[in-house]
């Protein structure tokens, strides 16, 4: 790989012991792949909206207007940030409020070993379930599938489908459908059909 190559650590505010992961991106992505790229190292289902805000900036898909931020899909990560230590966040789900803190590991990341511009290196705990209700409904939910007395233990389980693991973390497969999702956003020769 010639392009430069960014380590990125996510991490999800609020709560502990914490949910994070550590993924590498290519410099030059825009602000609605890197949303893609951070919906598969979470887990979560992009079923929601999201804004990035970097500096005093907001960035979202589909702006309604100036106050609402800037169309993400027109920025790319390595024109907005260049430092290493440098943070930014990323609000995912207006509703439920799941707030992420990202920071730049390193801006140049080598490594021998890695075969694409898109992988997930590391990271700790299941991401929390689509509309679980936030932080608090989160930790409710926990609470209920620890607890078969909970009044809401057979309700949470059967809704989560009965096998979540707060405590699984699976890099590897998390790599995979990075990989996919490479291969099916590349660029092509010729648009759908003519369209342009």
């Amino acid at each position: 790989m010639s392009e430069r190559v960014y380590l990125l650590k996510i991490q999800l505010l609020d709560i502990e012991p914490s949910i994070w992961r550590r993924f590498v991106v290519p410099a030059s992505i825009t602000l609605d792949r890197l949303h893609d790229v951070i919906q598969i190292v979470m887990g979560w289902t992009d079923s929601h909206l999201h804004e990035f805000t970097i500096g005093n900036k907001r960035y979202t898909e589909y702006p309604e207007s100036k106050e609402d931020g800037l169309v993400c899909g027109r920025y790319r990560l390595g024109d907005l940030i260049k430092q290493k230590g440098r943070t930014f966040r990323y609000l995912y789900d207006f509703g439920d409020g799941w707030e992420h803190e990202l920071v730049l590991e390193e801006s140049r990341y080598s490594n021998p070993e890695l075969r694409t511009e898109l992988a997930c290196l590391d990271g700790q705990r299941a991401c929390p379930p689509e509309d679980v209700g936030g932080v608090p409904g989160y930790f409710e939910f926990l609470n209920a599938l620890k607890d078969p007395n909970h009044e809401e233990h057979e309700s949470y389980t059967e809704w989560s489908g009965g096998n979540f693991d707060s405590e699984r973390f699976e890099p590897e497969s998390i790599s995979w459908e990075l990989m996919k999702y490479l291969r099916w956003s590349r660029d092509r020769y010729q648009g759908w059909g003519g369209i342009e």
